[in-house]
Parts: C-alpha cells; sequence; structure tokens
C-alpha cells in the first residue's frame, strides 16, 4: 500500500571496498529445513470465479483471531531460518555495518532556518541514534536552546518517532507528535519552552500534524480511524481541555480521499485539505478566528485536482483543470470560485508543474521537463528564470522556506555522484552560496565514479529513462553485477540521488540503476496515468524491458542481474517474478505489497478504500480481473523462480505483514527450483523500518550479505 514516503520509496543499496578478484569465493549455504506453513483452505467467491487460499489463517494475528499465536510462531521459525541459512555472513553483516556506519558524520547540525526571530536546527552526537532539536534567538551567536532532545525522549524504547514540531506564534509553546509502535497513530504532545513542562494532556491517534491558530491556545489536527487508520476527521483542541470532547471541524465521507490541515507560511490562514488521485478539495479560514466555520474554496470537481497558495493579494491555485500537466491560476482574496480564477502559467505538454512556494516577493515554480526537475523563480515584477543543474541525472527539490519574508530560496540539490548539497540562492541578485554538503567520513573522491541517464524501449515503444551509477574502468562485458531500483506507483518520482551506502557496492564492482517507469510521475501526468488501474501492468513490463535493456548494453547479464523494490515496488518484484523469472538472479522485496486482491476487497485494512483510485476497487468485476492478473500472491506457478529476500514489519501500518509471509509461504510450497528464498520479519517495527539512524544499516548490511553470497563476494 502506500508509501508515505521517509525513506523506503528511496532505500539504496549498499556494500563496500576492495579489489573484487581477490573476493570472490562461493558461498556455501547451510542444510537447513525451511518452514513449512500449515495449510488451511479458505475458499474466495467473487463474480463466477471461486479462489482457493491456502493460507489467509495468516491475518489472525493483525484481527487478534483463533490463530495469532500460530502466525506469530511462523514467522518466528522463518526468522530462524534466515538466521540459519545466513549464519555465514554473520562477521560480513557486522563489517558491513561497521563500514556503512564509518561514512556517516556522527557529530553534525542541520542549516539553520530562520522563522519568527529564531534560527531552528537538528544536532546529533557521537554514538547517538536521535538527535535533539534546537534553536537559537535572533542570532547563531545567541544561546542555544534545546527544545526536544529525542535521544532522551526515545531511551529504552526499541522504537520512537517525533514529527510535525510546531511553534506557537508566540514561540512559547511546542506541539509535537510521537509514534513508540511504528504504525503511524501519533499522539501529540505540548511542551511549555518557558518552564521546559511536557503536558500530561495527549491528544491521541493523530497523523502527528499540529497547526496553531493565532490565539496561542487553539490546536487543528488530524484524526484517524483507530482501525483503518484513515485520516477521517479534523480537530479543534484547546490547551488545557479534554482532548475527548474536541469538536469536529470537517469530517471527510469520501473514503478514498485523504485529508490533512495546515497553515500557510504568512500565518494568515488555516486550510483543510481533501485530496484522492482525481480529485480534491480546499476549506479554509483565517487564523485569527479559529471557532469560525471553514468555508470551502472551490467546491470539488470530478477529476480536478487543484491545491492553494496564498500571496498578499490573492490566491495561486495549481490545477489539472482542463490541463493534464498542471497549470497555474490566480483569483482574488474574495472570489475564490472557478469562475474567477485566471490563468498565469498556461499548461504544457511537455511540463509538469508540481509545486508552488510562496515568498512575499517571489515565487517558485517546481516543473519537470524530460524527467527532470527544474526550478522557476517568479519576481513580482514580472521577471523569470530557471536555476540551472549541469549533471545529466540528479534530484533537485526545494527545502525548508519558513521566512515569508526572505528573498532567499533554501534548496537541496544532489546527484548519484553529488552528495546531498544545502544552497541558498539569491532570487533578486541570482548568487547562490553552498550552505552545506553531506560529508562522507573517510573521503570520498566524486570522480571516481560515472552516472548517465539512458533510455531503454518499451514493449509499445515507450522510452523510459535509466539513471545508473558505477565506478570508472567498468567494463561492459556483461561480467558486472547490477541492481535494479524500481517503485513506479502514486506519481511518486524516483529522482537519482547520492547514497554514500552505494560506494560499498560500487567499489565492488556493482553497478546500481533506476528505472524510472510508468506509474510514477517523472516524465508527466501523463506517465503516471498510464502505470495505474486498468494500465498498471506496463509499470512491470517497463521494468523487465529496463533489464533487457542493461543487458543488451552489456551493462550485466541475468547470472549477475539483481532488482530491488520496497511496498509498491515489493509489488512490482512479485509481478516481474511472475513474468520473467529467469531474467533475475536475485530479488530484495521490502514490505511488499503482493496480495493485491484480498487486500483491496477488505475494507477493514489501513488504506484500503484510499487506495480505489490507483488499483481500482474489485467489487467491480472488470477491475477485479484485471487486477488478478498481475497480483503476485495470485499468480504464483509451479516453476523456477530466483533466489529471494522479503522482508516485512509485525506492525506495518501500511502493508500489514501478513501479505508477504502469505507470499513466501506459497511460493515455499508451488516453486520447482531449489533457490534461497528467505522471510525476515522485524517483531518491533512496521513499514519504514528501525527509527534510529544506525540500526536501520544492519538491515542494510543484511540486503547486501545476501547479495554478495549470490555473487560471490566475501568481503
Amino acid at each position: 500500500m502506500k508509501k508515505t514516503i521517509s525513506g523506503l520509496l528511496l532505500l539504496s543499496v549498499a556494500l563496500a571496498c576492495t579489489n573484487k578478484d581477490k573476493q570472490m569465493e562461493t558461498y556455501k549455504w547451510p542444510h537447513a529445513t525451511a518452514p513449512v506453513a500449515t495449510v488451511k483452505p479458505f475458499l474466495r467467491a467473487l463474480h463466477g470465479d471461486t479462489v482457493t487460499d491456502n493460507y489467509y489463517w495468516m491475518i489472525d494475528y493483525f484481527r487478534k483471531g483463533a490463530d495469532s499465536n500460530a502466525v506469530v510462531e511462523y514467522l518466528t521459525a522463518e526468522n530462524n531460518y534466515l538466521d540459519t541459512m545466513m549464519s555465514g555472513t554473520k562477521i560480513l553483516q557486522a563489517d558491513l555495518f561497521k563500514e556503512l556506519k564509518g561514512r556517516i558524520k556522527e557529530k553534525d547540525e542541520s542549516v539553520p532556518v530562520f522563522k519568527n526571530g529564531y534560527f531552528y536546527y537538528q544536532k546529533t552526537e557521537e554514538g547517538k541514534q536521535y538527535y535533539k532539536y534546537c534553536r537559537k534567538k535572533g542570532s547563531l551567536d545567541a544561546t542555544e536552546e534545546v527544545l526536544l532532545d529525542i535521544d532522551e525522549l526515545a531511551k529504552g524504547l526499541p522504537y520512537y518517532s517525533a514529527t510535525g514540531f510546531s511553534i506557537s506564534p508566540d514561540n512559547k509553546l511546542l506541539a509535537f507528535g510521537v509514534d513508540k509502535v511504528s504504525r503511524r497513530q501519533y499522539e501529540i504532545n505540548v511542551k511549555n519552552l518557558e518552564t521546559g513542562a511536557i503536558s500530561k494532556t495527549v491528544i491521541p491517534n493523530t497523523e502527528g500534524d499540529p497547526v496553531w491558530a493565532a490565539d496561542n491556545k487553539t490546536i487543528f489536527y488530524t484524526s484517524k480511524n483507530p482501525v483503518t487508520l484513515l485520516s477521517e476527521k479534523i480537530k479543534r483542541h484547546l490547551l488545557d481541555t479534554d482532548p475527548s470532547k474536541d469538536p469536529v471541524v470537517y469530517e471527510e465521507k469520501d473514503k478514498s480521499n485523504y485529508i490533512g490541515v495546515g497553515k500557510s507560511k504568512s500565518g494568515k490562514y488555516i486550510f483543510i485539505y481533501s485530496s484522492a488521485t482525481l480529485s480534491a478539495e480546499v476549506r479554509m479560514i483565517d487564523a485569527a478566528t479559529p471557532a469560525a466555520a471553514f468555508q470551502v474554496f472551490q467546491p470539488r470537481m470530478k477529476d480536478v485536482l487543484y491545491d492553494v497558495t496564498p500571496l498578499e493579494d490573492k490566491f495561486l491555485i495549481l490545477t489539472n483543470w482542463n490541463a493534464k500537466n498542471f497549470r497555474l491560476m490566480e483569483c482574488p482574496l474574495d472570489k475564490t470560485g472557478k469562475e474567477n480564477w485566471k490563468e498565469v502559467i498556461p499548461h504544457r505538454k511537455d511540463v509538469l508543474l508540481a509545486g508552488v512556494e510562496e515568498f512575499k516577493n517571489h515565487v517558485v515554480i517546481s516543473e519537470r521537463k524530460n524527467g527532470l526537475v527544474q526550478l522557476l523563480v517568479r519576481n513580482n515584477n514580472g521577471t523569470e528564470h530557471h536555476i540551472d543543474f549541469e549533471e545529466p541525472t540528479y534530484a533537485a527539490r526545494i527545502g525548508s522556506n519558513p521566512d515569508y519574508n526572505s528573498n532567499t530560496l533554501r534548496y537541496q540539490y544532489t546527484s548519484m555522484i553529488t552528495p546531498s548539497s544545502t544552497y541558498d540562492y539569491n532570487m533578486d541578485t541570482k548568487s547562490q552560496k553552498l550552505m552545506k554538503q553531506q560529508e562522507v567520513v573517510g573521503g570520498y573522491d566524486k570522480g571516481a565514479y560515472a552516472t548517465e541517464r539512458l533510455y531503454a524501449t518499451a514493449k509499445d515503444g515507450t522510452k523510459v529513462p535509466i539513471s545508473l551509477v558505477y565506478k570508472k574502468g567498468l567494463k561492459k562485458d556483461g561480467s558486472a553485477p547490477l541492481l535494479l531500483y524500481g517503485y513506479g506507483s502514486y506519481g511518486a518520482s524516483m529522482d537519482a540521488g547520492f547514497s554514500s551506502n552505494n560506494l560499498s557496492l560500487l567499489d565492488r564492482g556493482f553497478v546500481y540503476a533506476i528505472a524510472h517507469i510508468r506509474g510514477g510521475q517523472e516524465m508527466g501526468r501523463q506517465w503516471y496515468e498510464d502505470g495505474k488501474l486498468m494500465k498498471k501492468m506496463n509499470t512491470f513490463t517497463d521494468f523487465i524491458d529496463c533489464g533487457k535493456f542493461l543487458i543488451d548494453e552489456k551493462f550485466t547479464s541475468k547470472e549477475h542481474l539483481y532488482a530491488q523494490g520496497g511496498s509498491a515496488g515489493g509489488l512490482l518484484m512479485g509481478a516481474v517474478i511472475n513474468l520473467a523469472p529467469e531474467m533475475w538472479h536475485g530479488i530484495i522485496s521490502q514490505v511488499p505489497f503482493v496480495d493485491v486482491v484480498n487486500t483491496m476487497l477488505d475494507e477493514s485494512i489501513p488504506l484500503t478504500t484510499n487506495e480505489f483510485d490507483e488499483w481500482g476497487n474489485p467489487k467491480n468485476k472488470d477491475a477485479y480481473l484485471y487486477m488478478k492478473s498481475y497480483a503476485p500472491y495470485e499468480n504464483i506457478e509451479k516453476k523456477a523462480y530466483p533466489n529471494m529476500l522479503v522482508t516485512t514489519g509485525l506492525h506495518d501500518s501500511q502493508v500489514q505483514y501478513f501479505e508477504p509471509a502469505k507470499w513466501v509461504a506459497k511460493l515455499r510450497a508451488t516453486k520447482t527450483d531449489k533457490n534461497i528464498l528467505l522471510l525476515k520479519t522485524d517483531m518491533d517495527f512496521g513499514h519504514g523500518g528501525a527509527s534510529g539512524r544506525f540500526d536501520y544499516l544492519k538491515d542494510i548490511a543484511l540486503n547486501y550479505a545476501f547479495l554478495f553470497s549470490l555473487e560471490g563476494i566475501s568481503k
């Protein structure tokens, strides 16, 4: 299911440095008996089609059913089997973890951002898993205030995530969300920054998105359904009152919509957003009148998305109304209906308008052209210009810019060979300053690596971009191992960024590649629409065609080609091994959404109804039959499959643990090969894995020890 992508939509691969020829040594997999899951036939009958699901019982831990203990026993048995099979790599995993961790600058600080009289930043300390959220008043030379010590708050807890840091307009209170279970159900806390006391009253089961009204005592937030985890209601909380009595200011009736609440950068307006894949609606009030009723900006329209950005004298509207790739419009502050919208930037077939960042005297537009991000600066005097980026493939985005009155744009830039870089760009003089670049501890020579952007031809003739990176000196003779990453859903674009973890891979002779397949939005809105619903198969065949292209171009061969994807990218992995199992030597499938039909039929499963616009509703016969034609769990056959490592989390709120567990059980019972099949269930975490900044590296070390073992690399 959908991944709010922190960190998983861009999970990179890793591994480290030495002469590859001296490392070749076949890994001897232990002789161990794999777990055999209990078979309990369950019949699904729909649309005249009857399917037997032998592993449906694995849902019982989620439902607290009779087989709950049996589910935990099975997952534990799979974990034990993985430990046995990977036992010979324990030293390698430990060395990899040390290597990966060794590249991270442990004592570090983010670049401060200025808001309402204070500079805010985060800092990390030697050996600490988390960070401290800090500020200084007026000047960077002022005394430091530690607003939250996350290292201290997380002590003794296997998981701790803090989010949504929101400072009251008078700078005296901090509201923030906390998740200690890894199911993205946040409790909102309020800290008095003058006394240091955190209120004993917490607001439970939220999105962790507190928004202050102008009165310094009212908070708006998104309340979640405790079972389906849908964002259903926007509530208003008054400090020192009982959260259970908080009034509902908006309730979303359409279960396919996500909702949220936010505040304009100017601080003047509070907005409620409701949107699905195909339509949106915005409501608003003046932040100075928190008890007022929210007014609809423009009633939702069929197949129309829109977003609102307030300026001093007008609203800007980014919309796909009669504009597939979106256009920019404007309207007066007092006449917001679409009949008052006037075009500012027209629709263009070759440019996707992706976002708007407002300043008092400037507006910055995020665009996509030829699959790459562009930043367009528009000044109030009517002039405009683009910020230039020179590399063939890269990732750029607008950074944190909370100061509405600033003439400086903070943006982030990276490429597959350029570490993450933070720039301040003067929008008047067009001058820029590098404020910080990610430091790779131990040294990094950018000139030792090469990056390319190539195009594979899909089966229908479409050109599909591929970004790749490798160490210079690569022999394109088909002998190099290559890891191909893909996602291809929700219109999420997988841009080509830097990962210090990748250096371990590249230095051992691997090529790392990203397939920018349909279902993402790299090449515009049509690129997304051609990879969803009844065109979803394009996502999978694009990825296969990218793999074939890289083989034909001698970057690798079938004996050395690996693939990786997580969440909806895990669905991708499941589909491509059914469609073309012979192409891949190994697969890493992380928290994979593989039981598509059964999950989309069960509206009690978190997020199911939010996903109908992405996958379809299988209660509709045509959608059911199409979904069933590609769903990985449905299409397992008696044939040989590649080596596979599958990971999940027992508390995953996005893709429930039982999907990958059922998938692995059915693969074990059906496949005809003797290739390796491993399932790892993290019993403490959820969709995004460990919360600490080092612990997740253990998972990467496991992933790459698995790849190394298949490739014959012993260290």
